[in-house]
């Protein structure tokens, strides 16, 4: 389900107050391949809650350039609504979540394998309110920059 933010932080209050665990992640998730799907479900095993912060169109373009996202930040945020292990999306403008987690205060902050826990945004601030960063292994051979460059290929 798509959520405004103050709609989720709203909700994030009432999931704590229930004394659930609320995990968190963020990316662009351009074209879903098996690797987020992968990787979605492993975050949704820290908790009860999946949030995931989505870049907005206008994020993703300064981050990867003109010809990106190929999706739309709505039909992006229906794919990822529609898996089984993903709660919540929240689209964001800026370029990294911060302020995004400093608002829903997540249980957990979870990110990819190619992440150190130094770079990842937000994990200072997760790990000052009490909670924990999780790094999650990436699946080999699925990136969507591998599945982009092997689509410019067959054309």
């Amino acid at each position: 389900m798509l959520l405004l933010k103050d709609e989720m932080a709203l909700l994030c209050n009432d999931f704590r107050s229930q004394n659930k665990k609320i995990v968190f992640t963020n990316g662009c998730f351009d074209i879903i391949h098996a690797g987020h799907v992968s990787y979605l479900a492993e975050a949704k095993k820290h908790g009860n809650i999946l949030i995931i912060g989505l870049n907005s169109d206008e994020s993703v373009r300064r981050l990867k350039g003109r010809h990106r996202p190929i999706n739309e930040e709505t039909d992006r945020a229906l794919v990822l609504s529609a898996l089984r292990s993903v709660d919540y999306v929240c689209i964001f403008d800026e370029d990294t979540p911060l302020e995004l987690i400093k608002l829903l205060k997540p249980d957990v902050l979870v990110k990819g394998g190619d992440y150190t826990e130094e770079t990842i945004v937000g994990a200072d601030f997760v790990k000052s309110t009490g909670g924990k960063v999780v790094i999650v292994p990436l699946v080999p051979g699925k990136s969507t920059t591998e599945l982009l460059s092997r689509i410019s290929l067959q054309m």
